[in-house]
């Protein structure tokens, strides 16, 4: 039995300006409007960075806030707002956790490496999975290669994750393009033995291909201008839901439905938003 497709927007990321994509939404008036282009389009989750008044990378809480606030006036709970707490070599592993702490948002992406870089980290990252559990935190566990899903599959197997189906992202490939290809298709493979729920991203044109792996194999998928401004054809995305509606129709073409918000939340017993 497939699960509805679940399409996540990521619609800026941490690295890309405006002068990269006039329609890059940074202000939390242009994640608005993204947020009603992208839900019409069929996604159900937006990831969300933003950004400090020089364009770089933030994780400043009350920016947060702000563009939080605006995506709900404008579609109220008709998305998931997953925050992100990203380091981008700017924040230690401690201050993410304080700013998840500090915000305690709806959702948010962890990458595995930056909260517990090493087993040494064992009990301090099981506290924090507890924290987010009690607060009925949304988090989604980001894998970069196979030591990252080697790791993550033993500490789930332990108990860590207070879930035995949490949510993941693995990522095929970087934003040099310098991944081999063996890697990727690694991680292709760990994806189909996964005991867990999973989407993919890739990066520039490659993202089309990981759109095709998510929907013939009953995972997911994230895509956006965090990683790909780019037609397979080579011209520019008109926005965000040009690609998020790409997606939909290779869902359809494939027989799987979209997921809605509630299917999302349904699904993953969401409890918060």
């Amino acid at each position: 039995m497939t699960d509805p497709f679940i399409i996540m927007s990521a619609p800026n990321g941490a690295r890309r300006q405006k002068t990269d994509h006039a329609a890059l939404p940074i202000s939390p008036q242009d994640m608005a409007q993204c947020a009603e282009e992208i839900i019409d389009a069929g996604a159900s989750i937006l990831h969300l960075h933003v950004r400090d008044d020089q364009g770089a990378h933030s994780l400043d809480v009350d920016r947060y806030r702000a563009s939080t606030q605006a995506i709900r006036d404008a579609v109220s709970r008709d998305i998931i707002i997953q925050a992100t707490s990203e380091a981008v070599g700017r924040y230690s592993r401690h201050e993410q956790m304080a700013m998840v702490k500090n915000l305690k948002p709806e959702a948010v992406s962890l990458a595995l490496r930056e909260l517990a870089p090493s087993d040494d980290d064992l009990s301090e990252m099981a506290n924090f999975v507890l924290w987010m559990t009690r607060e009925h935190i949304f988090p989604q566990y980001i894998l970069y290669d196979d030591h990252d899903y080697q790791r993550f599959e033993a500490w789930r197997k332990q108990g860590v994750f207070q879930n035995d189906n949490p949510f993941t992202l693995f990522v095929l490939g970087n934003y040099q393009g310098t991944s081999p290809e063996m890697d990727i298709d690694l991680l292709k493979q760990r994806t189909q033995q996964a005991a867990f729920p999973w989407a993919v991203c890739g990066f520039g044109t490659n993202e089309i291909n990981s759109v095709t792996h998510a929907v013939k194999n009953n995972g997911h998928i994230r895509v956006g201008f965090e990683n790909n401004i780019w037609r397979k054809q080579g011209q520019l995305l008109t926005n965000n839901a040009e690609m998020i509606q790409l997606c939909t129709d290779a869902a359809h073409k494939e027989g799987r439905t979209v997921a809605t918000v509630n299917d999302v939340r349904h699904l993953f017993d969401i409890k918060k938003g």
